[in-house]
């Protein structure tokens, strides 16, 4: 008696959930028939297949995605679910596309830290001057040293800079831009004074740069890949008579060829500031109105080499800024290399914008594309 009850029990049950199916499926298309052909005698197969087909694909394990089909016969089979097209990355993804997410590829977690991506390059390098800036000037009377300062020729000299993207707009077709993205980057250059132990280490200054970017990505690959539009503050956040700051916004153009050789020209337009706020009227002079980055690394990554040139772009009084990173890999880790740099000219920090000396440091650069 108690198994014919629980045979009886087991057929209700089962008629009553086909019952509740029998709506959707005959709204569906008939989309739990072939269910139904597939297990006619077995309810606890047949129940699993109706939960496939009635569960959104997200909530369904990747074993479980499986779809059920009749067959051209009219047969039901078993074939698996076709997920919908996605990204994969490449293992051949160029520097540009690769710093500025051209095929937008990242696979960083959009909404964690995991976003902020490098920006110019992060390193720590010992340097030493050929002409301590001991007495920083400016045009303005209270914006000079009074005295000499006492400093060491040789300091300690790091920066951080990353990126994160803050908004995008892809399959664009508008006079050749294919995709948009918007960036909020932040750059701190520091000049430490470490060996400098008789004044107690002092920082010689901190540069902090601020930025917004619009890239606009053209989806060559090769030619040119890029043009960013940027508004950029930079300020050392000293008191008088050592304030230094100014603001601009640039039109930049990234080239790229063989996915080893890409060059950036960019020119600004300095944004005017209040004469009675001004701290450095004549930066322009000496940092220049534009710069070129040009920068090669062999398919092996086995180094990168890096250059960069400012000018001021004047005849009479031409100034200018060179700059030259070499890095390579070291044996104790992927995430650090050995890294060189070189600089000649104005402006290696912003308190020595009008100061000319020449540096050579040696250290590490990390994480960079």
């Amino acid at each position: 008696m108690k198994i014919a009850i629980k045979i009886n029990c087991n057929i209700l049950l089962s008629v009553v959930f086909c019952t509740a199916l029998v709506p959707s499926a005959y709204a569906g298309g008939d989309i739990f028939l072939p269910c139904a052909q597939q297990y006619p005698g077995d309810d606890a197969e047949r129940l699993k297949c109706y939960d496939r087909l009635a569960a959104p694909a997200s909530a369904l394990t990747p074993a479980a995605r499986k779809n059920i089909v009749p067959d051209e016969n009219g047969e039901a089979s078993t074939t698996p679910a076709t997920p919908a097209a996605v990204p994969t990355r490449s293992t051949e993804r160029s520097y540009l596309t690769r710093a500025w997410n051209l095929d937008d590829l990242s696979n960083r977690d959009p909404s964690k830290l995991g976003r902020l991506q490098p920006y110019r390059q992060n390193y720590l390098v010992v340097n030493r001057t050929s002409n301590p800036n001991r007495q920083p000037s400016s045009p303005l009377i209270d914006h000079n040293a009074s005295a000499p300062r006492d400093m060491d020729a040789a300091e300690v000299k790091f920066q951080l800079s990353f990126k994160a993207d803050i908004g995008d707009q892809r399959n664009i077709d508008f006079l050749g831009i294919k995709t948009f993205r918007m960036w909020g980057a932040y750059t701190q250059q520091s000049n430490w004074q470490a060996f400098n132990i008789r004044n107690s280490s002092p920082f010689r200054e901190t540069v902090y740069e601020p930025e917004l970017i619009a890239t606009l990505g053209t989806g060559h690959v090769s030619g040119l890949k890029l043009i960013n539009l940027g508004w950029v503050h930079q300020s050392n956040g000293r008191s008088l008579p050592e304030s230094r700051g100014w603001y601009r916004i640039y039109l930049l153009g990234g080239w790229e060829w063989n996915d080893t050789t890409s060059i950036m020209v960019r020119g600004w337009q300095r944004i005017p500031e209040n004469s009675l706020k001004d701290d450095n009227p004549d930066i322009s002079d000496y940092l220049g109105r534009g710069d070129l980055v040009i920068r090669w690394e062999p398919k092996d990554k086995s180094q990168a080499i890096a250059m960069l040139l400012r000018n001021n772009l004047s005849r009479t009084h031409n100034r200018g800024y060179e700059q030259i990173d070499w890095a390579t890999p070291v044996r104790f880790g992927d995430a650090a290399r050995m890294h060189i740099q070189m600089t000649s000219g104005f402006g290696e920090s912003l308190t020595d914008y009008n100061h000319r000396q020449n540096t050579i440091g040696l250290g590490f650069s990390f994480r960079e594309w």
